[in-house]
């Protein structure tokens, strides 16, 4: 019987990394991934404070904290039609007014005892705030064309921090600002924020300790993309 003829032998050789390369390319791409992993960090750690005033300002719900004042919610912005002027008639834009915390008071010229009232609540409101009263300034919307009496407006504009008085009609305010149930718009102070949003309205005859509170928590909150000047 014939044997079938031997095969000849092949052998196949698949190339092998060198160990040194495998080692090298390996450590690049730990450094790589290491890289990617401090940038997220850093991109996080400088996002936080803004995150964090955000959730605390816009997110977090009023009855998960002891506001006494109202909040507004949705904040309302400044209506850029609302036509606002100077005493002395030069119109400005409500824009110029953005970049600070407002105290805002409403009321006509005729101010009688409870206007002069809020208004010296207001300027108690500000030099309670210590150090931080340079982020807050107060206005005065007048709501008609009379006259101001010659001693109160002397003393609204004296330095340190005189007030805002600006003049603009009762009903474009009636579109942008809202009295509580059985109140007049008049008889309430509103806090503005210094992107022009109204966020918070007080109550008639506020108790100053308390409100002071509601304005440190929003100052605070807004530390980190707030600071004092326009």
């Amino acid at each position: 019987m014939n044997e079938p003829s031997p095969q000849p032998l092949t052998l196949t050789v698949h190339s092998l990394a060198v160990p040194e390369e495998a080692a090298a390319g390996e450590a690049a791409r730990r450094r790589t991934r290491a890289g990617r992993l401090r940038l997220l960090l850093v991109f996080a750690l400088c996002a936080a404070p803004v995150v964090a005033s955000y959730l605390a300002y816009y997110v977090v719900k009023p009855q998960a904290r002891s506001n006494y004042g109202t909040l507004i919610e949705p904040p309302r912005s400044w209506p850029d039609a609302m036509p606002l002027r100077k005493l002395d008639g030069t119109a400005l834009a409500p824009a110029a007014l953005q970049g600070q915390w407002l105290l805002v008071a409403v009321g006509p010229a005729a101010c009688a005892a409870a206007c002069e009232q809020r208004l010296f609540l207001q300027r108690q409101l500000r030099e309670m705030l210590g150090r931080e009263r340079e982020r807050l300034d107060k206005v005065w919307l007048v709501t008609d064309e009379a006259a101001l009496k010659p001693e109160l407006q002397a003393a609204l504009q004296a330095p340190p921090a005189p007030v805002w008085l600006l003049r603009t009609p009762r009903a474009a305010l009636e579109r942008w600002l809202e009295a509580a149930g059985g109140n007049a718009l008049e008889e309430h102070l509103y806090v503005v924020d210094p992107r022009g949003q109204w966020i918070m309205r007080l109550p008639p005859e506020a108790d100053p300790a308390r409100v002071r509170r509601d304005l440190d928590r929003l100052l605070r909150a807004s530390s980190s993309w707030d600071r004092a000047g326009r």
